[in-house]
């Protein structure tokens, strides 16, 4: 498993991450086994949010009841979180007085005294800079959250978060697989008129921008057609893109799904696989990926497989 230091923080961190937003109904066994497998892959760190779940909470507190971990035990993981999202509506809430909630009950759910890493979740329209910067100065200082960082943000959101914010946003969570990869496809066809691909999208450069400023980007539905249109691997609706697939899986002697997260590792951009799998084969599988050496030409092959245009 590759590893480095995130940037603005003291964690090494493998580049797979295990999701863990479907456990809610997994028996104690059950979560045990997926956090072993993930362990013996090479997976320390651990992706939560405070609304995944059927309740509030509720896969933190899964966790933690399955897992009953022992303080030396907490302190082999890293455990980030969400916040920010208000299920009951749903709406967005970036204002001191949820974040300060969320982060106790995320505390309390988790049955530990600090979180590693705590993301803004999707950004809030009424988001009033002063009231984060408040928040997190406060958690920061009673040692209750160590890192912070954003989810499914532009550069514009992060810029203005940080005129406010003292602490490095240290990671932005974003949907990116070989097929739902308009972060890294816009850049490729820039200038190229005509070309839908190269429209501006968000702000646009979210991928550099992130590099230029030290903010890990962490791969959400890595596997992912689309927006939770179901998986590209196998799907009839990619022939050649698994044609692909299945042609270096073998080259590599590894399953697809491990060539499908070596995509995303090779980008230079020293990202993270967000895993949300619940199944410990496959979480096994897709971390055979980490470290694959794919060359150019062959991460060049997967794009265009995938319908990107490479000028």
């Amino acid at each position: 498993m590759k590893r480095f230091t995130m940037p603005g923080t003291e964690i090494v961190a493998p580049n797979v991450v295990l999701g863990l937003m479907r456990i809610a109904e997994k028996t104690d066994d059950e979560v045990r086994e997926l956090v072993r497998t993930a362990r013996d892959a090479g997976i320390d760190f651990l992706d939560h949010a405070d609304v995944y779940g059927t309740d509030l909470h509720g896969c933190e507190r899964r966790f933690a009841e399955a897992m009953q971990l022992t303080p030396s035990q907490r302190d082999e993981l890293t455990i980030q979180t969400k916040t920010g999202i208000v299920g009951d509506g749903p709406y967005f809430d970036f204002s001191y007085e949820h974040i300060m909630d969320s982060v106790d009950g995320s505390l309390a759910a988790l049955n530990t005294d600090h979180i590693d890493i705590l993301l803004l979740h999707r950004p809030d329209a009424l988001v009033e800079p002063a009231e984060v910067a408040r928040a997190f100065d406060e958690l920061d200082a009673a040692g209750k959250v160590r890192a912070f960082g954003v989810s499914n943000h532009t550069p514009r959101q992060i810029d203005l978060l940080k005129k406010y914010v003292r602490q490095p946003l240290v990671a932005n969570q974003l949907q990116l697989s070989i097929t739902h990869a308009p972060i890294v496809a816009q850049g490729v066809a820039a200038n190229m008129a005509g070309e839908r691909q190269s429209l501006t999208l968000d702000g646009g450069g979210i991928l550099d921008y992130c590099r230029l400023n030290d903010i890990t980007v962490q791969a959400w539905s890595p596997f992912q057609a689309g927006f939770f249109t179901g998986v590209f691997l196998g799907s009839a609706e990619y022939p050649e893109l698994n044609a692909v697939i299945d042609r270096l899986a073998a080259a590599y002697d590894v399953p697809a799904i491990a060539i499908a997260t070596a995509w995303i590792t090779r980008h230079p951009a020293q990202m993270q696989v967000v895993l949300g799998t619940t199944s410990p084969e496959r979480v096994a599988a897709a971390a055979l990926g980490s470290e694959i050496p794919l060359t150019r030409s062959e991460w060049y092959e997967l794009f265009r497989a995938a319908g990107y245009r490479v000028p």
